[in-house]
Protein backbone atom coordinates (compact mmCIF):
# COMPACT_ATOMS: atom_id res chain seq x y z
CA UNK A 1 0.00 0.00 0.00
CA UNK A 2 2.92 2.36 1.00
CA UNK A 3 4.25 1.61 -2.55
CA UNK A 4 1.12 2.22 -4.47
CA UNK A 5 0.43 5.53 -2.74
CA UNK A 6 4.21 6.64 -2.77
CA UNK A 7 3.88 6.37 -6.89
CA UNK A 8 0.90 7.72 -6.82
CA UNK A 9 2.55 10.83 -5.25
CA UNK A 10 5.47 11.00 -7.42
CA UNK A 11 3.03 11.22 -10.40
CA UNK A 12 3.89 7.80 -11.90
CA UNK A 13 1.27 5.10 -12.74
CA UNK A 14 0.95 1.91 -10.59
CA UNK A 15 -1.36 -1.20 -10.58
CA UNK A 16 -4.22 -0.83 -8.61
CA UNK A 17 -3.58 -3.84 -5.47
CA UNK A 18 -6.65 -6.20 -4.98
CA UNK A 19 -7.03 -5.39 -1.32
CA UNK A 20 -8.55 -1.80 -2.26
CA UNK A 21 -12.18 -1.31 -3.13
CA UNK A 22 -11.94 2.50 -2.74
CA UNK A 23 -9.65 5.38 -2.66
CA UNK A 24 -9.75 8.63 -2.09
CA UNK A 25 -6.82 11.46 -2.90
CA UNK A 26 -4.93 13.72 -0.09
CA UNK A 27 -3.85 16.66 -2.43
CA UNK A 28 -2.56 20.10 -1.74
CA UNK A 29 -3.36 22.27 -4.63
CA UNK A 30 -2.56 20.13 -7.48
CA UNK A 31 -0.28 17.93 -5.87
CA UNK A 32 -1.10 14.62 -5.04
CA UNK A 33 0.87 13.93 -1.70
CA UNK A 34 -1.09 10.95 -0.09
CA UNK A 35 -4.32 8.78 -0.10
CA UNK A 36 -6.52 7.42 2.20
CA UNK A 37 -7.96 3.84 1.14
CA UNK A 38 -10.52 1.28 2.11
CA UNK A 39 -9.72 -2.29 2.03
CA UNK A 40 -12.52 -5.26 2.27
CA UNK A 41 -14.28 -7.56 0.64
CA UNK A 42 -16.78 -6.95 -1.89
CA UNK A 43 -18.58 -3.27 -2.88
CA UNK A 44 -18.45 -0.63 -0.02
CA UNK A 45 -20.97 1.00 1.20
CA UNK A 46 -21.83 4.82 0.04
CA UNK A 47 -21.47 6.03 3.80
CA UNK A 48 -17.81 4.25 3.50
CA UNK A 49 -16.55 6.62 0.90
CA UNK A 50 -17.85 9.66 2.84
CA UNK A 51 -15.79 8.66 5.45
CA UNK A 52 -12.53 8.48 3.32
CA UNK A 53 -13.09 11.72 2.48
CA UNK A 54 -13.56 13.09 6.31
CA UNK A 55 -10.13 11.23 6.77
CA UNK A 56 -8.35 12.98 3.56
CA UNK A 57 -9.50 16.11 5.15
CA UNK A 58 -8.16 15.24 8.62
CA UNK A 59 -4.88 13.81 7.32
CA UNK A 60 -4.81 17.08 5.43
CA UNK A 61 -5.28 19.29 7.78
CA UNK A 62 -2.61 17.49 9.82
CA UNK A 63 -0.04 17.97 7.29
CA UNK A 64 -0.86 21.60 7.57
CA UNK A 65 -0.43 22.00 11.25
CA UNK A 66 2.69 20.45 10.90
CA UNK A 67 3.62 22.12 8.12
CA UNK A 68 2.99 25.57 9.72
CA UNK A 69 4.85 24.25 13.34
CA UNK A 70 7.60 23.49 10.78
CA UNK A 71 7.43 27.12 9.44
CA UNK A 72 7.38 28.89 12.61
CA UNK A 73 10.39 26.83 14.27
CA UNK A 74 12.22 27.61 11.11
CA UNK A 75 11.79 31.22 11.50
CA UNK A 76 12.96 31.07 14.55
CA UNK A 77 15.92 29.24 13.77
CA UNK A 78 16.91 31.85 11.29
CA UNK A 79 16.15 34.82 13.39
CA UNK A 80 18.19 33.33 16.20
CA UNK A 81 21.27 32.66 14.03
CA UNK A 82 20.82 35.56 12.23
CA UNK A 83 21.23 37.68 15.12
CA UNK A 84 23.87 35.57 16.65
CA UNK A 85 25.89 36.61 13.20
CA UNK A 86 24.93 40.46 13.48
CA UNK A 87 24.30 41.43 17.09
CA UNK A 88 26.69 42.54 19.26
CA UNK A 89 24.73 43.11 22.30
CA UNK A 90 23.11 39.73 22.88
CA UNK A 91 23.93 38.17 26.38
CA UNK A 92 25.17 34.43 26.93
CA UNK A 93 22.11 33.91 29.27
CA UNK A 94 19.45 34.97 26.38
CA UNK A 95 21.89 32.71 23.98
CA UNK A 96 21.29 29.77 25.88
CA UNK A 97 17.87 30.14 26.86
CA UNK A 98 16.69 30.99 23.36
CA UNK A 99 18.99 28.30 21.91
CA UNK A 100 17.27 25.67 24.74
CA UNK A 101 13.86 26.61 23.40
CA UNK A 102 14.79 25.19 19.79
CA UNK A 103 16.07 21.84 21.29
CA UNK A 104 20.08 23.18 21.51
CA UNK A 105 21.90 22.90 24.34
CA UNK A 106 24.47 25.46 24.16
CA UNK A 107 25.76 26.04 28.07
CA UNK A 108 28.60 23.66 27.73
CA UNK A 109 29.82 25.36 23.93
CA UNK A 110 29.60 24.36 20.77
CA UNK A 111 31.70 24.62 17.46
CA UNK A 112 29.79 26.55 14.61
CA UNK A 113 30.12 25.30 10.89
CA UNK A 114 29.73 27.50 8.54
CA UNK A 115 28.98 25.63 4.37
CA UNK A 116 28.98 27.58 0.85
CA UNK A 117 26.37 25.25 -1.40
CA UNK A 118 26.99 23.57 -4.38
CA UNK A 119 23.42 22.02 -4.40
CA UNK A 120 19.97 23.05 -5.34
CA UNK A 121 18.23 20.94 -2.06
CA UNK A 122 20.07 23.11 1.22
CA UNK A 123 16.97 21.80 3.30
CA UNK A 124 18.32 18.66 2.21
CA UNK A 125 22.41 19.37 4.05
CA UNK A 126 19.83 21.23 7.27
CA UNK A 127 18.42 18.21 8.00
CA UNK A 128 21.35 16.01 7.80
CA UNK A 129 23.27 17.67 10.34
CA UNK A 130 20.53 18.00 11.97
CA UNK A 131 20.35 14.15 11.79
CA UNK A 132 23.61 13.70 12.44
CA UNK A 133 24.75 15.87 15.72
CA UNK A 134 21.82 15.61 18.28
CA UNK A 135 20.63 19.12 19.23
CA UNK A 136 22.07 20.48 16.51
CA UNK A 137 20.63 23.91 15.17
CA UNK A 138 21.30 24.55 10.97
CA UNK A 139 19.67 27.25 9.06
CA UNK A 140 20.25 28.44 5.53
CA UNK A 141 21.22 32.02 4.99
CA UNK A 142 21.33 32.86 0.85
CA UNK A 143 23.63 30.40 -0.24
CA UNK A 144 25.15 29.17 2.88
CA UNK A 145 24.25 26.89 5.72
CA UNK A 146 25.15 27.95 9.73
CA UNK A 147 24.92 25.26 11.96
CA UNK A 148 25.72 25.62 15.89
CA UNK A 149 26.87 21.79 16.93
CA UNK A 150 26.55 21.68 20.93
CA UNK A 151 29.15 20.16 22.99
CA UNK A 152 28.99 16.27 23.33
CA UNK A 153 30.94 14.17 25.97
CA UNK A 154 31.77 15.10 29.50
CA UNK A 155 35.23 16.58 30.27
CA UNK A 156 36.75 15.68 26.64
CA UNK A 157 33.83 17.77 25.21
CA UNK A 158 35.99 20.23 23.16
CA UNK A 159 38.02 17.13 21.54
CA UNK A 160 35.10 15.04 21.15
CA UNK A 161 32.81 17.56 19.77
CA UNK A 162 35.33 19.19 17.59
CA UNK A 163 36.06 15.41 15.83
CA UNK A 164 32.18 15.23 15.31
CA UNK A 165 32.46 18.00 13.81
CA UNK A 166 35.03 17.61 11.50
CA UNK A 167 33.41 14.32 10.71
CA UNK A 168 30.13 15.63 9.84
CA UNK A 169 32.25 18.65 7.64
CA UNK A 170 33.73 15.76 5.50
CA UNK A 171 30.09 14.85 4.68
CA UNK A 172 28.88 17.67 3.49
CA UNK A 173 31.67 18.93 1.16
CA UNK A 174 30.13 16.57 -1.51
CA UNK A 175 27.67 19.77 -1.39
CA UNK A 176 30.50 22.50 -1.03
CA UNK A 177 32.79 23.84 1.02
CA UNK A 178 33.08 24.27 4.67
CA UNK A 179 34.48 26.00 7.67
CA UNK A 180 34.76 25.26 10.89
CA UNK A 181 34.97 27.38 13.98
CA UNK A 182 37.57 26.33 16.91
CA UNK A 183 35.57 24.87 20.13
CA UNK A 184 33.92 27.95 22.11
CA UNK A 185 32.95 26.88 25.69
CA UNK A 186 31.49 30.38 26.40
CA UNK A 187 28.05 31.52 24.66
CA UNK A 188 29.80 35.34 25.09
CA UNK A 189 32.12 33.77 22.31
CA UNK A 190 29.84 32.08 19.84
CA UNK A 191 29.39 35.55 17.27
CA UNK A 192 32.79 35.02 17.26
CA UNK A 193 33.02 31.59 16.69
CA UNK A 194 30.20 32.03 13.21
CA UNK A 195 32.63 34.59 12.11
CA UNK A 196 35.60 32.23 13.04
CA UNK A 197 34.02 29.72 10.79
CA UNK A 198 33.35 32.19 8.00
CA UNK A 199 36.86 33.19 7.76
CA UNK A 200 37.68 29.26 7.69
CA UNK A 201 35.29 28.46 4.66
CA UNK A 202 36.42 31.68 3.04
CA UNK A 203 40.14 31.48 2.80
CA UNK A 204 40.13 27.96 2.38
CA UNK A 205 43.40 27.67 4.41
CA UNK A 206 44.35 23.93 5.26
CA UNK A 207 41.61 21.47 7.48
CA UNK A 208 39.68 22.87 10.51
CA UNK A 209 42.13 20.86 12.59
CA UNK A 210 45.43 22.46 11.28
CA UNK A 211 43.21 25.79 11.86
CA UNK A 212 42.49 25.04 15.20
CA UNK A 213 45.79 24.74 16.65
CA UNK A 214 48.53 26.71 17.34
CA UNK A 215 49.37 30.54 15.59
CA UNK A 216 46.40 30.13 12.80
CA UNK A 217 43.66 29.35 15.81
CA UNK A 218 45.00 32.78 17.51
CA UNK A 219 44.76 34.56 14.62
CA UNK A 220 41.28 33.72 13.50
CA UNK A 221 40.16 34.58 16.82
CA UNK A 222 41.72 37.75 16.63
CA UNK A 223 40.51 38.42 13.28
CA UNK A 224 36.88 37.17 14.28
CA UNK A 225 36.61 40.20 16.94
CA UNK A 226 39.39 42.54 16.49
CA UNK A 227 40.21 42.52 12.16
CA UNK A 228 41.91 45.95 12.00
CA UNK A 229 44.64 44.67 14.60
CA UNK A 230 45.81 41.60 11.92
CA UNK A 231 45.01 44.13 9.08
CA UNK A 232 47.65 46.52 11.00
CA UNK A 233 50.45 43.41 11.69
CA UNK A 234 50.01 42.62 7.71
CA UNK A 235 50.58 45.93 6.76
CA UNK A 236 53.95 46.44 9.51
CA UNK A 237 55.24 42.92 8.01
CA UNK A 238 54.72 41.43 4.63
CA UNK A 239 52.47 43.89 2.80
CA UNK A 240 55.35 45.83 1.38
CA UNK A 241 56.68 43.09 -0.46
CA UNK A 242 52.76 41.30 -1.36
CA UNK A 243 52.52 44.48 -3.25
CA UNK A 244 55.91 44.42 -5.05
CA UNK A 245 55.20 40.96 -6.57
CA UNK A 246 51.92 42.03 -7.63
CA UNK A 247 53.18 45.31 -9.67
CA UNK A 248 56.44 43.49 -11.03
CA UNK A 249 55.14 39.86 -10.75
CA UNK A 250 58.03 38.40 -9.06
CA UNK A 251 57.32 35.94 -6.02
CA UNK A 252 59.58 37.55 -2.99
CA UNK A 253 56.49 35.96 -1.08
CA UNK A 254 57.01 32.28 -2.24
CA UNK A 255 60.51 32.70 -1.66
CA UNK A 256 60.33 33.92 1.83
CA UNK A 257 57.64 31.37 2.62
CA UNK A 258 59.87 28.16 1.56
CA UNK A 259 62.69 30.00 3.29
CA UNK A 260 61.03 30.03 6.67
CA UNK A 261 59.59 26.69 5.90
CA UNK A 262 63.20 24.61 4.99
CA UNK A 263 64.31 26.14 8.39
CA UNK A 264 66.59 29.22 6.68
CA UNK A 265 68.22 26.84 4.56
CA UNK A 266 69.47 28.51 1.71
CA UNK A 267 70.32 25.35 -0.50
CA UNK A 268 66.71 23.66 0.27
CA UNK A 269 64.84 27.10 -0.58
CA UNK A 270 66.62 27.20 -3.91
CA UNK A 271 66.09 23.35 -4.76
CA UNK A 272 62.35 23.87 -3.25
CA UNK A 273 61.68 27.13 -5.68
CA UNK A 274 63.42 25.58 -8.44
CA UNK A 275 66.10 28.83 -8.46
CA UNK A 276 69.74 29.49 -7.80
CA UNK A 277 70.64 29.68 -4.09
CA UNK A 278 72.18 33.74 -5.06
CA UNK A 279 68.89 34.20 -6.58
CA UNK A 280 67.46 33.54 -2.99
CA UNK A 281 70.20 35.45 -1.57
CA UNK A 282 68.94 38.50 -3.60
CA UNK A 283 65.13 38.20 -3.26
CA UNK A 284 65.91 37.48 0.45
CA UNK A 285 67.67 41.22 0.21
CA UNK A 286 65.25 42.67 -1.68
CA UNK A 287 62.17 41.52 1.01
CA UNK A 288 64.69 43.12 3.95
CA UNK A 289 64.65 46.59 1.97
CA UNK A 290 60.67 46.52 1.29
CA UNK A 291 59.95 45.43 4.86
CA UNK A 292 62.92 46.65 7.07
CA UNK A 293 62.99 42.71 8.46
CA UNK A 294 65.85 40.86 8.08
CA UNK A 295 64.90 37.40 7.12
CA UNK A 296 68.17 35.87 8.88
CA UNK A 297 67.63 37.70 12.24
CA UNK A 298 65.08 35.64 15.06
CA UNK A 299 63.29 38.04 16.04
CA UNK A 300 62.95 39.40 12.46
CA UNK A 301 61.92 36.19 10.95
CA UNK A 302 59.02 35.44 13.67
CA UNK A 303 57.56 38.65 12.48
CA UNK A 304 58.05 37.94 8.71
CA UNK A 305 56.30 34.44 9.58
CA UNK A 306 53.63 35.45 11.12
CA UNK A 307 52.94 37.93 8.69
CA UNK A 308 52.85 35.31 6.28
CA UNK A 309 49.90 33.64 8.25
CA UNK A 310 47.90 36.88 8.57
CA UNK A 311 48.44 37.45 4.79
CA UNK A 312 46.83 33.73 4.01
CA UNK A 313 43.44 34.68 6.11
CA UNK A 314 42.99 38.07 5.03
CA UNK A 315 44.24 37.59 1.50
CA UNK A 316 40.55 37.02 0.33
CA UNK A 317 39.01 40.43 1.72
CA UNK A 318 42.53 42.12 0.25
CA UNK A 319 40.85 44.97 -2.33
CA UNK A 320 41.90 43.30 -5.98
Amino acid sequence: MRRYVGEQGRGRVAPVPGEIVAEVPIASGDERIGGVVLLQPGRPEPEAVEFLHLAAVAALTEVAVEEARDEVEQNLRGSFLEELRTREDLEARDVVRRAARLGCDLSRGAVVLCAELETERPRHVVATICSDVQGALAEVFENRVYALLPANGGDDAPERTLASARSLADRLRRWGSVGLSTFHSDPAGFRGAVHEAELVLETGLGSAQDIGTGTYRLLFRVLASHPEEVRSFYEDTVAPIVRYDDQYRTDLVGTLDAYLEHNCNMNATASAIYAHRHTVAYRLDRVRELTGLDPTLSEDRERLGLGLKAYRIIAPRLPK
